[in-house]
């Protein structure tokens, strides 16, 4: 570093606990590995450990994108069921003459 020139500010890197913390709503298991590496990013930030800190950063996105997709697909699963059931009980009391 030349005299003079200020130190360059450390990188800054997004932690995805805003997506973790909604990931845990929708499916818990995989929710919670993403907010245990989404809290390891800022303190290996300010240790200085950039890399760690990106791959933290990777993992917390990782699991809270799966989350999502599981999280998401099963609730779009029941609310076909929770249709379907309704349909189909309403035809079949239609062919019973109810």
């Amino acid at each position: 570093m030349q005299p003079g020139y200020p130190s360059q500010p450390p990188q800054q890197i997004d932690n995805n606990m805003t997506m973790s913390i909604v990931a845990i709503f929708l499916f818990w298991p995989l929710a919670i590995p993403a907010i245990i590496n989404a809290s390891k990013v800022n303190p290996l930030l300010q240790q200085g450990d950039y890399a760690g800190a990106q791959a933290a950063a990777a993992e917390s996105k990782k699991w809270s994108k799966w989350a999502l997709i599981v999280g998401i697909a099963l609730w779009a699963i029941s609310l076909l069921c929770c249709v379907g059931s309704a349909l189909l009980g309403s035809a079949s009391n239609n062919a019973l003459g109810y």
